[in-house]
């Protein structure tokens, strides 16, 4: 997924926080399986109350570099910069297409932050233990698995995602994101649904990054481990 920056990370832990609060599993007292569902719609629900107020920011940028990147290849500008973006979308489409293809975002987002903070959160205690514990290198490597397994899970939704944003503005557009699904694989065919997937490989070192360096200071501040407070 793209929702990597500072402040969307930022608020991505914060709300994650809250969930678990809000949820109150404990894996002794509940169960593995309980508090692991716990901690998976935790992510989920930080992932989807972060991307409500990121949302229209990311629908701008998406235009604005696909915008470039079709006037490199000798296209003309539709764009003259983030604002731009806002005004003329704003006047085609309304508010509505500033947040098109919002629903199926909310969807990959539940998607990917559950699995990306739900598994982390659930597998370090039991995977990690003994001299591996608080070794950074060790939770760099179990995040960076996690984040990859979570955006290739998820990459089909972000995929028509992107594409559903393309279509503001536009003449011809999906009726929704279903009827976009359905284009793309009778066009294109399944490939296309992870096409790109392949750069997500080093992106996920910035996710892993996150996951492990908010872990040690967690530690380093707190003196306590990332994750425990559902433990």
């Amino acid at each position: 997924m793209s929702f990597v920056t500072s402040p969307t990370q930022a608020l991505n832990f914060a709300f994650k926080d809250y969930f678990k609060r809000l949820f109150n599993f404990k894996k002794d007292k509940d169960g593995y399986w309980k508090w692991f569902a716990g901690n998976l719609a935790s992510g989920g629900a930080a992932g989807a109350s972060s991307l409500f107020f990121v949302y229209s920011l990311d629908y701008a940028r998406t235009r604005l570099a696909n915008d470039a990147k079709a006037a490199k290849g000798g296209g003309d500008r539709q764009f003259n910069g983030l604002v731009d973006v806002y005004r003329k979308t704003l006047k085609s489409d309304g508010i509505a297409g500033l947040y098109r293809g919002f629903n199926i975002s909310c969807v990959g987002i539940i998607v990917y932050r559950g699995l990306y903070f739900g598994l982390y959160d659930s597998i370090k205690p039991v995977v990690l233990t003994g001299n591996l514990q608080d070794n950074f290198f060790a939770s760099f490597a179990l995040g960076w698995l996690i984040t990859n397994g979570a955006g290739l899970a998820s990459y089909p939704i972000d995929t028509v995602r992107r594409r559903m944003m393309m279509t503001s503005g536009e003449a011809v557009k999906y009726k929704s994101s279903m009827d976009a699904f359905q284009q793309i694989l009778k066009k294109e065919g399944p490939k296309s649904l992870f096409k790109g997937a392949g750069a997500n490989i080093l992106r996920a070192i910035a996710g892993a990054g996150v996951l492990s360096g908010y872990d040690q200071l967690q530690i380093l501040f707190f003196g306590k481990k990332y994750g425990s407070g559902g433990a």
